[in-house]
């Protein structure tokens, strides 16, 4: 969350009322969101295509999602420092401004090597939309309704995994890949459109107000929100990235797009229950998040030869992991106070460099224990996550956050 500066002239944006939620703001922020989701994992569901295309291998193709995560890991950090002092609207004009650029090239493409520098750049500014998304979400609303802000403003992540995803893959199956990246480009248009005329505008922080990341990383509570982010998202996407394959192994393959589908509609639910509740309740639906994915993960271990106990396993993962996003940002938000902008971009960090690593991780488990293995290995990284969240109560994950309502 961007500082909010001390200057009360009419630079400052004019308070907002208790009465309820700029909901018109909110929704354009989460179209960013759903849109800088979808950019990411859109390969996967047109990889055979793209790598046909492009004249490589499929897992060649598919370094295009991990050269966008890694420009956001690399970029974040820096980008947050470089640009604290732009005016918010225009910083976010400008990612947006990114993404269009970058899907207009990926679509155009005839080569690897420039595909490639096109999903890097989408990467970059993926890294400062996410470093800035929570915090304007939370300066458009009270102290009582910020926590529901944010979840409003990543419920274009599920979004994009339920419905983006297998929608992107149509099209592209249709109409061609490089269709559904240029159906990208044009969403991004109209939404430059919606946050210019709709979206307040906020002033960015002054020369002495900014942190320094290190500083940020000393306040109490920033890093055990920094360390269950890694290992959390590492845990997902280990299993994620790799769901078609484990569910292949017990003989669901053919089932894959269900499974996804009943995970994407238990995430939705899961982001709209941590929404009517996170302001209160954050400690409570973390552990709870931890708990559900952990079970999840034991049925797909041990019960996995059942359908039905896989897509109850899918279910509760689903509830688990919805409201994730949320969750961490607003504990990030939280814990770092008027560092929150620098804890904010070492969450971005964190999470993408967890995905990237997430793929690694799980193609050398593949490799060396079988598919079998992935569940497990979610369990593992669970367990010191847990205890963290437990062990975090006065900061990090506090009974009761600052300025929520009583």
């Amino acid at each position: 969350m961007p500082i909010e500066s001390t200057d009360r002239s009419a630079d400052a944006h004019p308070p907002i009322s208790n009465e309820k939620l700029p909901m018109a703001a909110l929704l354009a922020l989460a179209t960013a969101v759903f849109i800088t989701s979808l950019t990411e994992t859109l390969p996967a569901g047109v990889l055979p295509a793209m790598s046909g295309s492009l004249h490589v291998s499929e897992s060649a193709a598919g370094q295009a999602v991990t050269v966008y995560a890694a420009g956001t890991a690399l970029t974040a950090i820096p980008l947050t420092a470089a640009t604290a002092g732009w005016r918010r609207k225009r910083l976010l004009l400008t990612a947006m401004a990114g993404f269009a650029a970058a899907n207009t090239v990926t679509a155009v493409s005839s080569t690897y090597p420039l595909t490639l520098i096109s999903r890097f750049v989408a990467g970059v500014a993926a890294g400062l939309a996410w470093a800035l998304l929570a915090g304007y979400a939370r300066r458009m609303a009270p102290a009582q309704l910020q926590g529901k802000a944010v979840a409003i403003a990543m419920a274009g992540i599920p979004i994009a995994l339920s419905l983006g995803v297998p929608a992107g893959t149509f099209v592209g199956q249709a109409l061609g890949w490089r269709v559904a990246f240029l159906i990208m480009t044009g969403l991004t248009l109209v939404l430059l459109g919606w946050i210019t005329a709709i979206v307040p505008d906020h002033p960015g922080q002054r020369s002495q107000e900014r942190p320094r990341m290190l500083r940020a990383l000393a306040t109490p509570g920033v890093a055990p929100v920094l360390f269950v982010t890694l290992v959390f998202v590492l845990a997902h996407t280990i299993l994620y990235a790799y769901i078609a394959t484990f569910l292949t192994h017990v003989d669901m393959g053919k089932s894959t797009d269900l499974v996804l589908l009943v995970f994407g509609i238990a995430s939705l639910a899961s982001i709209w229950f941590t929404g009517a509740h996170i302001d209160r309740r954050l400690r409570t639906l973390t552990i709870s998040s931890v708990l559900l994915v952990g079970v999840a993960a034991a049925i797909l271990g041990v019960l996995a030869h059942t359908s039905a106990l896989v897509y109850l396993a899918a279910l509760l993962w689903g509830l688990g992991w919805g409201g994730v996003p949320t969750l961490l940002q607003t504990a990030a938000a939280d814990a770092g106070g008027a560092a929150a902008d620098a804890a904010q971009a070492m969450l971005v960090t964190l999470w993408n460099a967890a995905m990237a690593a997430g793929g690694i991780i799980g193609g050398i488990l593949l490799d060396t224990l079988g598919a079998v293995s992935f569940p497990w290995s979610v369990l593992l990284l669970l367990v010191p996550g847990l205890i963290t969240v437990v062990g975090a109560r006065v900061h990090g994950f506090p009974a009761k956050r600052p300025g929520a309502a009583a």
